[in-house]
């Protein structure tokens, strides 16, 4: 049977942590954060402490890569550990809600970027021109790494060095010019004018998460990365290290940009202080951001039913372990995650225009917090198993990590309230499904 061959090296590795974590989310969350925040100090503080967080969580799985080895980083990882039934729905989740999710909410960002530079203005946010921006958008990176995979790993790597020019032009120019002018310094000492009712660190906090998911998705490929024991260590923990940098700078550049009261988005303080011309090509740059990482996350998308399939579980593993010779993708699987993302997308809109009134929750946010949890039996086993790793790996960076997962956890709940409930009986009922299909499974072995 044809399997997948090591294609990527360190350089790609590095890419795809930093090039599927930076994109969207530090343009289109900087204001929820900060008005989640209510103060440029708060605002601040949760870009570092939620960096940190995710720094410390993937160095901490960068021990497990060290040493475990299969198809699929995250999935393997909870196979050595806590057995192959909790792979199995670490796996189902990763397949049918967190990488459909993420992808899904990617392609709308995507497609909205590329409307304010086409533009000047987000007056189309959910117009019938950004959906089916949002479906081409989709459908061009489902071909893209189903067809020319080869491709989709040079744009990755194009497209994580064109996503670091805004954020750097932004950072270093509003960090100087807000030191000289005083607006920087300013910032902090006024008061701001929140939006919401109890705005502070934690729902701060919980608005980064999106910004800074992504890197988990990294692992999807380990077994598709040369030395993958040795690289995909170094990649998570280098790629988190300078996704921190670049948000806490663009952060500080934003707030030296503009008046506290009068932020938005960074995209739209560029058309102010830059002019029109110079921001229509920052705007093409973060299109170009927002794309790559579609990229990334579509990559690992593909890679997800198959990573159980690989393993003789999940919905018909027959049919979606195939992988093509051509191409050396799998095809089926790759379908498979097209039309999740089109679920999860159709939900998405959905739920923001309103439909389904109070009964609805972010997509944007909950799938991702939701995989923070499934990492805490990973990391307590392994301060029980992994006797032959140093004390500091063993112990020190899984309770740090815990201590970081509790920390997002109290923000989920702080900031979004009963949509925690509603999200957690959509979440109940996939996850019944899945064990549903492997009681089937286990079935059909024994006949």
């Amino acid at each position: 049977m044809e399997t997948l061959k090591k294609k990527y090296g360190l350089f790609t590795a590095v890419c795809m942590v930093v090039g599927i974590v930076i994109g969207s989310g530090i343009f289109f969350k900087a204001p929820d954060v900060l008005a989640n925040a209510g103060s440029a100090f708060n605002s601040t503080m949760a870009w570092m402490i939620a960096g940190f967080i995710m720094v410390i969580i993937a160095t901490s799985f960068g021990v497990l890569a060290t040493k475990y080895e299969k198809v699929n980083g995250i999935v393997d990882y909870a196979e050595a550990t806590c057995g192959k039934r909790y792979a199995y729905f670490v796996g189902w989740f990763m397949s049918l809600v967190y990488y459909p999710a993420m992808t899904s909410v990617l392609a709308w960002v995507s497609a909205r970027y590329t409307l304010v530079a086409a533009l000047g203005n987000d007056d189309k946010i959910f117009s019938t021109e950004c959906i089916t921006l949002s479906l081409f958008y989709l459908v061009l990176a489902y071909f893209v790494n189903t067809i020319a995979p080869r491709i989709a790993g040079k744009f990755q790597i194009s497209s994580t060095i064109v996503k670091l020019v805004p954020i750097v032009i932004i950072a270093v120019v509003g960090s100087v010019v807000g030191l000289f002018n005083g607006t920087l310094v300013s910032n902090f000492s006024v008061e701001y004018s929140a939006s919401i009712e109890n705005p502070g660190l934690f729902p701060a906090i919980c608005s980064t998460i999106f910004a800074y998911e992504g890197w988990i998705v990294a692992t999807a490929i380990n077994s598709e990365i040369r030395d993958s024991k040795r690289n995909l260590p170094i990649a998570l923990c280098l790629g988190t290290l300078i996704i921190v940098a670049a948000y806490t700078l663009y952060n500080l550049g934003v707030l030296g940009l503009s008046d506290i009261n009068s932020l938005s988005d960074g995209t739209h303080v560029a058309f102010k202080f830059f002019g029109d011309a110079a921001s229509v090509i920052i705007n093409v740059l973060v299109v170009i951001s927002c794309l790559g990482t579609l990229n990334g996350l579509m990559l690992g998308c593909t890679r997800g039913i198959y990573s159980l399939s690989a393993r003789g579980e999940g919905i018909s593993p027959e049919t979606f372990v195939q992988v093509d010779k051509k191409t050396n993708v799998p095809h089926n699987s790759s379908t498979f995650a097209l039309l999740m993302c089109a679920i999860w997308f159709v939900y998405f809109i959905f739920s923001a225009t309103g439909v389904f009134g109070e009964y609805g929750f972010d997509s944007s946010e909950l799938p991702i917090i939701t995989i923070y949890p499934l990492y805490v039996p990973i990391l307590i086993v392994m301060m029980i198993k992994e006797r032959d790793v140093h004390p500091f790996k063993r112990f020190v960076l899984p309770i740090l990590s815990l201590a970081g997962i509790g920390v997002i956890i109290y923000a989920s709940i702080r900031s979004h309230g009963m949509d925690n409930v509603w999200y957690l009986i959509v979440f109940a009922v996939i996850m019944l499904l899945g064990f549903a299909v492997m009681v089937n499974n286990e079935k059909q072995t024994k006949k």
